[in-house]
């Protein structure tokens, strides 16, 4: 990955089920244990609810939306995840139903998806994430079998906003608790208007993650930590979402 820190900088109990579990765990499980109450947590949690939570779509369906998202940010590591997760639920993409033709609460349901997957798209383009070995195959079983769960005391530390909503408390998280960056810098980053070198980055994160290089991340580690580009990475990527998010929540009766 692109940034070290997500490969090797996790809190001791992060490292040791890494190294019990296995010593090349998928990107983006080595993302998510990385500082998890920065965003991994209420992530998860969303992810867990919109993925596997009573819902009119199947598993497989929404298996199948998240392909669709992953095709649409041309990130490659998440397609090909999702193929195989769509095909360990056995459901065949030509099957899912379109959204245009749901009821309201499922077109609710299907505006999860595509939230979860667009902030982790984002930052699967923008952190370099990449198939290593067998990996589409061993790592999206373990997440079927799963249902995206991790143990809790993985996720363990800090404090949530406590909203009854995950979608709420992801919010929270990413853009009113305390991090490395200060809170101005983050919601610039959401919304697009951070000064130099952060705006055209984060412009990329937003609109066009598949574009940036290991050249755009060294540019920005010259002067700044990891956990700066970290953050302002998942701020862009989530405040990208969330601006989708909230305007189709406007349009849903």
């Amino acid at each position: 990955m692109r940034l070290s820190c997500l490969d090797d900088g996790h809190r001791l109990r992060g490292r040791l089920f890494l190294r019990m579990t296995s010593r090349d765990a998928p990107d983006v499980v080595r993302m998510l244990l990385y500082r998890p109450e920065f965003f991994a947590r209420p992530l998860l949690a969303l992810t867990v609810t919109a993925m596997r939570g009573p819902s009119y779509w199947t598993v497989g369906e929404r298996e199948d939306m998240a392909r669709r998202v992953a095709e649409r940010h041309r990130c490659a590591f998440c397609f090909d995840s999702h193929a195989e997760m769509t095909r360990l639920a056995a459901h065949d993409p030509a099957e899912t139903r379109a959204v245009e033709d749901a009821p309201a609460h499922a077109v609710r349901d299907a505006a999860r998806v595509t939230l979860v997957w667009d902030v982790v798209n984002r930052l699967g383009n923008a952190f370099g994430f990449a198939l290593r070995g067998d990996q589409v195959h061993t790592g999206t079983r373990a997440l079927h079998r799963f249902g995206y769960r991790f143990p809790g005391f993985l996720l363990a530390g800090g404090k949530d906003a406590g909203h009854d909503d995950p979608v709420e408390n992801l919010r929270h998280a990413v853009f009113a608790a305390p991090a490395v960056t200060d809170r101005e810098l983050r919601a610039a980053a959401a919304a697009g208007q951070p000064d130099e070198p952060w705006r055209s980055y984060t412009a990329m994160v937003r609109d066009a993650s598949y574009r940036i290089t290991d050249a755009d991340i060294a540019r920005l580690l010259a002067a700044h930590s990891e956990d700066e580009v970290f953050e302002v990475t998942v701020a862009a990527a989530v405040g990208a979402a969330l601006k989708d998010y909230d305007a189709d929540q406007t349009m849903i009766p």
